[in-house]
Parts: C-alpha cells; sequence; structure tokens
C-alpha cells in the first residue's frame, strides 16, 4: 500500500519550501482560499496541527477529546499575528509530523479514533491530513505558480479515496443521472451518481466512452471546489463543468 505519512512528509517539505522565503507582504497577500491570506492559512494548518495531535494522543489512549476542545484553539491562533501564524504554523506541522512518525507498529495497529462520522485506524488518520494538507500547500503555491497542480505522490492516494469527499460535500443541482469519470495520472473509473439529495461516487469499468475525462489531481480539485475555469487543465467529454462547478461549491 502506498505510505501516506511519506506523502505526508513530502507535502510539508513542499510546503516549507514554498512559504519560508516568502517577505512579510506576500504572507498577507490572499490565497486562493479567498476569505484567506497566506498567513491564515498557516494559521488553519498549524491549529489543524494541534486539534488532531490532540486526536492522535486520545486514540493511543483509547479515550476521546472532549467535544468542545477545538475552540479555544482556534480562538488562540486567529489572534495570532500574520508572521506568528507562519512561524507557529511551520512549527506545529513539523510537531504533528514527528509525533506521527514516533508512532510505533504495534500502536498503529491498533489505532482507533472517532472523527465525526469517521472511524479512523492510523492510517485514516494520516490520511485525513493529508487530503487537508496537500489542498491547502495548492492554496497558497497557485498564487506563485498559476499552472500548479496537486502534489503526484499526494495524489495518486487521495484519489483513490476521493469518494468519501464527493459524499460530504457533492450538492445535486438538477436531473438524476450517472456520470462515467475518467482520470489520468494515475488512471481511474468513476460512476459519480447524481441523486436528488446526495452525490455518490464508485468505481467504474471503464467499459464505455467517459462523460469527463480529466487529471486526477484536477478531479480532486473539483471534488473540493477548487478548478475554476482560469485553473482547469486540458478536459475531455459532454460533461458540463459549470454544473460540476455548482455541485462542489467546496470545503
Amino acid at each position: 500500500m502506498p505510505d501516506r505519512l511519506q506523502a505526508l512528509k513530502s507535502s510539508s517539505a513542499h510546503l516549507r519550501s514554498i512559504v519560508e522565503p516568502l517577505r512579510d507582504e506576500q504572507i498577507v497577500a490572499p490565497s486562493y482560499a479567498s476569505e484567506w491570506t497566506i498567513a491564515d492559512v498557516l494559521s488553519h494548518l498549524g491549529s489543524s496541527a494541534v486539534i488532531m495531535g490532540a486526536r492522535l494522543d486520545a486514540g493511543l489512549a483509547g479515550t476521546q477529546p472532549a467535544d468542545d476542545f477545538a475552540a479555544p484553539v482556534w480562538d488562540q491562533w486567529n489572534a495570532k499575528s500574520p508572521a506568528a501564524k507562519v512561524a507557529d504554523g511551520l512549527a506545529a506541522d513539523r510537531a504533528y509530523l514527528e509525533r506521527l512518525d514516533a508512532v510505533t507498529a504495534a500502536e498503529r495497529a491498533a489505532f482507533h479514533v472517532t472523527l465525526g462520522p469517521m472511524q479512523l485506524d492510523f492510517d485514516g488518520l494520516v490520511g485525513t491530513r493529508l487530503n487537508e494538507h496537500a489542498l491547502h500547500t495548492w492554496d497558497i503555491e497557485v498564487m506563485f505558480d498559476p499552472s500548479a497542480p496537486v502534489a503526484p505522490d499526494a495524489t495518486a492516494l487521495i484519489i483513490d479515496n476521493i469518494a468519501m469527499i464527493v459524499g460530504f460535500t457533492g450538492k445535486p443541482t438538477g436531473a438524476e443521472r450517472v456520470l462515467h469519470v475518467r482520470t489520468t495520472e494515475p488512471a481511474r473509473d468513476f460512476a459519480l451518481a447524481v441523486g436528488k439529495e446526495r452525490m455518490s461516487l464508485e468505481p467504474d469499468t471503464g467499459d464505455r466512452a467517459p462523460d469527463l475525462e480529466l487529471p486526477a489531481e484536477a478531479f480532486i480539485r473539483l471534488v473540493y471546489g477548487r478548478l475554476d475555469p482560469d485553473h482547469t487543465p486540458s478536459v475531455r467529454g459532454s460533461a458540463d463543468l459549470d454544473e460540476l462547478r455548482r455541485m462542489f461549491p467546496g470545503v
């Protein structure tokens, strides 16, 4: 099985390579997430690292953190200056990664934690961080390189676990139907079912022409609400991309 933790390490190193050279005026510039500056993205990643670290500790101890434990963490990070959000965000990101890396094989095998509606093992917990980390790193990188993709090693892992996100974020806007989606790099075939109230994604056989064919990283960005026309690579098929964008408004 591909190693989510190794991909997360690569994403963390890539984030640092982008952010550490930035000047003060650059960190307060907008990120792709329109309501957040680049410093705010780092604050989000930093506070999330602290919160997920608490969930990691709880899972290792066989407990659950209090339902309201996250709110004071968010308040603390929101109050930081832009420079502190960046410096502390990178430090918290590194600390959480080191904490994950220190979990023993026996602890990983026994690990279990509840995260909202999800029941996660150790690999699942790392996967939730990888998804978040890779997409928010893209939110920063794309402001300096409009052609930047989601990191390939992360893409290869996220694409095989994207169905859960489709179920959470998809918002049907029209007639019920099933669309055949084919991705490249890596190659996958999916059936995207659009229902009256929800959407779902299942593996497909690939025995018919796709309604939408696009790079896997672009499909991931579509599902996460990040495939606007200015950041859409070449795609093929008859599917209405504008309608699909409305179905996936983002998280």
